[in-house]
């Protein structure tokens, strides 16, 4: 991950200075390269107002009351109203449009995010930080989702400013729930006139036309107190921040230890190198923190599973079948440290388009009804979701069987993966991509992620985050370069105005 992230630099200013190739209209480029001249500082300026709201759901206080959404939507409304577009708030979404006609280009975007944890942060996630690492606009929402409203607000700003013809209506819908609940948006696009092509802005390049299912299963155990053992027993474990991300912490409690089991623990983990262990000892217990690299859980392979890791770390003993040890034996015996479900069964399978299935535990957490994990899984096309759930189911069954562990609950959700072959808008949003980056042989690509795009027709995805860069998205280091904020502004301006013509 840091290696992508030190090549990132390097790889904008080759695409950026990259000969362009043919592929867009002159009035494309001329708009695209006017937005950037007349518009960057304030695009930067409108992230930072931005980024500044908490916009976190909250289970205490509905969205309609919460001042942090409240205030976010009238930033919303005043900077619209002063680039002169329209504005309209429907609750749970917000629409802001240029242009007439009854057709319509639907930009998708949500303008909720992920929690933020403010100590694993060099200033506040929610202020814009532009000093602490030059290059970078650092802050929650800076790639996921804030970033690209604010670059489509100023793309439409330049457009309207060139009075650039255009055949379809543009509307930017910005849902606010999209993070933690997607039915508001569905019962908002059962009344409202949808757009006949559909782009969203949550996702990667060069055009997303597949997404994997987001899947889970979920463990619950429960076992006899510890205070029965009079041998080594782990007290607690847990990690894990949310559903949708790889942890990047995770920690343990064990009882009644020696020097011995101690020793082989700290030997156990010493063997990797991508975490960082602290051991803690007295009175017989010990703690062990174990600290990865958060990402986006679509995408486990730029992470370092803190939860996995930890738990293989205790995988030299045969702990005690209390609620945290059973945990650990399940992680250990069916997840392991891989990410593609290697060990669950027979469940790995991959798609010749779509890619692997992907697997992370991305939460352990106590509860009333016992210890829960909480597995995501990104399921591509291949098998069918009735096939899926019985191999979990089985795989669970035969592991309770072999283990002698019964587990307390076991819940399995399956989503949907998305594809689509045939929208019209995937062309010219290719040409689009190649003429501003270069990469001539840029084609539709799948990915992990899950986003509105399932709700929508003719729906794909285009950008903010470049192919083979890791997403920054819900990890504890969300950022976005200035140069690739740039070069999204460039291509958005673009992108509506070639399919808002077709």
């Amino acid at each position: 991950m840091k290696l992508r992230n030190a090549l990132l630099p390097l790889f904008l200013s080759a695409t950026l200075s990259a000969p362009v190739v043919a592929g867009v209209s002159s009035q494309a480029q001329e708009a695209s390269d006017y937005a950037v001249e007349k518009y960057e500082e304030a695009m930067t300026e409108t992230l930072a107002s931005l980024v500044r709201f908490e916009t976190v759901a909250r289970e205490d206080l509905p969205l309609e009351r919460n001042p942090e959404f409240t205030g976010f939507k009238d930033t919303l409304q005043d900077k619209a109203r002063e680039l002169g577009l329209e504005y309209q708030d429907f609750g749970h979404v917000v629409v802001i449009a240029l242009g007439e006609g009854a057709e319509k280009v639907g930009i998708v975007t949500h303008g909720d995010v992920q929690p933020a944890n403010p100590a694993k942060w060099q200033k506040s996630p929610f202020m814009l930080d532009a000093e602490s690492e030059p290059g970078r606009l650092i802050a929650r929402g800076s790639e996921d989702d804030k970033g690209p409203i604010a670059t489509a607000l100023y793309a439409m700003k330049a457009i309207k400013d060139q009075a650039v013809p255009m055949k379809r209506r543009v509307e930017l819908l910005i849902y606010l729930a999209e993070e933690s609940d997607w039915e508001p948006l569905k019962e908002f696009l059962k009344t409202y006139p949808i757009p006949a092509y559909n782009i969203t802005i949550d996702a990667n390049y060069p055009v997303v036309t597949a997404e994997k299912g987001w899947s889970e299963v979920q463990v619950t155990t429960a076992g006899v107190l510890a205070a029965n053992f009079d041998k080594p027993y782990i007290k607690s474990f847990s990690g894990g921040y949310f559903r949708s991300q790889v942890p990047d912490e995770a920690r343990a409690l064990l009882g009644n230890v020696n020097a011995e089991l101690v020793s082989a623990i700290r030997a156990r983990a010493a063997q990797n190198k991508l975490v960082s262990y602290e051991f803690k000892s007295g009175n017989g217990s010990l703690e062990v923190v174990a600290r990865g690299v958060a990402t986006h859980s679509s995408e486990p392979e730029h992470g370092v599973n803190a939860i996995a890791y930890l738990a293989d770390a205790l995988s030299v003993y045969d702990w005690p079948a209390n609620d945290a040890g059973a945990t650990v034996r399940y992680l250990n015996d069916l997840v392991g440290t891989g990410v593609l479900a290697e060990k669950f069964g027979s469940i790995a399978y991959r798609d010749a388009f779509m890619g692997p299935m992907t697997a992370a535990v991305t939460m352990v957490k106590e509860t009333e009804s016992g210890l829960i994990s909480h597995l995501n899984l990104r399921r591509p096309t291949g098998k069918t979701a009735p096939q899926l759930e019985k191999e979990i189911d089985s795989t669970l069954a035969e592991w309770q069987e072999l283990s002698g562990i019964t587990l307390a609950d076991t819940k399995v959700i399956l989503g949907n993966p998305y594809r689509v072959d045939d929208a019209p808008h995937v062309k010219p949003l290719l040409e689009v991509f190649r003429h501003f980056t270069g990469m001539e042989k840029a084609e539709p690509v799948a990915i992990g992620g899950s986003t509105n795009a399932k709700l929508l027709p003719n729906a794909v995805s285009f950008g903010p985050s470049m192919p083979g860069v890791a997403y920054s998205g819900h990890s504890e280091h969300e950022f976005i370069t200035v140069e690739q904020f740039r070069l999204n502004l460039k291509m958005y301006t673009a992108m509506m105005i070639e399919v808002a013509n077709l």
